[in-house]
């Protein structure tokens, strides 16, 4: 799989620069791959807070319809 890397020039507060710089030297990293880093990271936890959103919405569903156990959900599906 060819991975094709787009060009994108962004601005960025000076202080958030250099703490970015800073991140790549220590981490011995382009300054391009920690933004990578942090996008993804910044995904991640988006969708994870997505996904609890999301399960907590038919929890209360499922509660609401008085599905507590799998036996209860596969006696609803049934019907």
């Amino acid at each position: 799989m060819t991975i094709h890397a787009v060009k994108k020039t962004i601005s960025l507060p000076a202080d958030l620069a250099r703490e970015a710089e800073e991140t790549a030297r220590i981490e011995g990293k382009s300054l391009s791959a920690v933004v990578q880093e942090a996008l993804l990271t910044a995904r991640t936890v988006r969708l994870k807070r997505e996904f609890g959103e999301l399960q907590g919405y038919w929890s209360r569903i499922a509660r609401e319809r008085g599905i507590l156990t799998e036996s209860d959900l596969e006696r609803h599906l049934k019907r």
